[in-house]
Parts: structure tokens; sequence; C-alpha cells
């Protein structure tokens, strides 16, 4: 007999991702073993510019990856733009988290804590970091833009979606590292914590996508937008 699943709002799944990964962001910033390659360019000119917060860099930086996508697939369609409000909520609530003093650079400098903290701060970081992926994939709600381009991509033109992927992240690994040189003559905000992350988000990911599909089933509060959602959705991926 199978077992009953949990039943979970796809909305409310949603709205957690983008605070657990935003949450997650936070720890990794502390723990300061190296960010995730996909925030390191807005957290690296959060660091240089301070005019405005890692928050709003990532408002900027995906902005700009939103016009370079709708030009690689040649149409725009209003859709598109949920993976841009994600981003507005995600870049709010990292900054409400960066505003507890362990997580504020201006009180507490990254790296500043001791060596098991900082360990378990990047062991968190990249679990929540899969957790939120994984929860994202089962809301039917666009993640960020930096989520929705390797799929948009994939499944456009029909590339294999790992090697996007992997093709994207090297992109924004170049990137991060490019502006590292840049504005401090050395690299900042990378280190081998970047490294894991790249090698084994993958299989986290996918790990817990299973475990989140055996104990539980998202189901649509708001049923009539989710129809309109997936039939866009699906029309704007072909």
């Amino acid at each position: 007999m199978e077992k009953k699943r949990i039943k979970i709002s796809s909305e409310i799944t949603y709205f957690l991702a983008i605070v657990i990964l935003a949450f997650s962001v936070c720890l990794a910033t502390a723990s300061d073993f190296g960010v995730s390659m996909i925030v390191a360019p807005a957290y690296i000119l959060s660091m240089k510019f301070s005019f405005l917060t890692f928050g709003q860099w990532e408002y900027v930086t995906q902005a700009i990856l939103f016009v370079l996508f709708c030009l690689i697939m040649r149409k725009f369609h209003w859709t598109f733009l949920m993976s841009f409000v994600t981003c507005l909520i995600y870049g709010a609530i990292l900054d409400l988290w960066r505003l507890i003093p362990i997580f504020n650079p201006s009180v507490t400098a990254p790296g500043s804590f001791d060596l098991w903290l900082r360990i378990l701060f990047f062991v968190l970081s990249l679990l929540l970091t899969s957790l939120s992926i994984a929860m994202f994939n089962r809301s039917y709600i666009y993640p960020q833009v930096v989520d929705m381009v390797p799929n948009g991509i994939s499944n456009k033109y029909k590339f294999k979606f790992a090697y996007v992927k992997y093709a994207f992240d090297f992109v924004y690994l170049s990137l991060g590292l490019t502006l590292s040189f840049i504005f401090f003559g050395k690299i900042v905000g990378l280190s081998f914590g970047t490294a894991i992350m790249f090698v084994v988000n993958g299989f986290f990911i996918s790990f817990t996508m299973k475990m989140l599909d055996k104990f539980f089933e998202f189901v649509p509060l708001i049923k009539p937008f989710a129809r309109f959602f997936e039939d866009k959705k699906g029309e704007t991926e072909n």
C-alpha cells in the first residue's frame, strides 16, 4: 500500500524556497569559504560598490541576464517576468537576512567565526541551497532568472540540460573571477567552497527532489492561475 503523502501548497513552497535560498546565501558569505558562482557577480559588485546592497546588485545583474535571455529566446512573454519578480522578492529577503548582526559584514566580518562554526555554516548553506532549488522545481511559478535561463535554452534549442547548466555556471564563474581581478586584483568571494558547490549541487538537488516527492504532494491553491501559467510556460519553452 502506497504511503499517503502530505499535501502542501505550491505557492507556499515557492515562498519558502525564496526565504531558504536567501538564508543559505547569507550562511555561505558568513563562512567565507566561497559563494556559489551564480551569486558571485552580485556579491563582488556589492563589496566594491556599496551604494547598492547585495540584493539590489542581484536586481541589476539578473535584469541584464533577463534581457539577454529574451534576445536568445527571440521572444518575450509576460510569464518570463515572474522570474524577475522572484528575483525582486529574493533580493529583498536577502537584504533583510543581512540585517542580522552575524550576517551583516559591517558588524561581523565574513570568516571571523571559529573554524567549526564556519564549516557548519557552509555545510548548512550547501544543503539548504539544494533544498530551495528542489522546492522551486516543485512549484509552477518560475524561479529566479539565473535558474530559468538554463531550462529555457535547453528546451528551446534541444540541448541536454546538464551541458547547458554546466556551461552557464562556467560563464558565471568566469564572470565572477573577472570582476574579482578587475576590482580587487585578486580572487575575492570565490574559494574552494565554490568548487564544491559546482561539483555536488546537481546530486544534492536530485536527491532532495526525490525525498520531497516521497513525502509531499505539491498542490496549487490558485488553480486557475496555475493552469494558465503552466499552459503559457509550455508555450514559451517550445
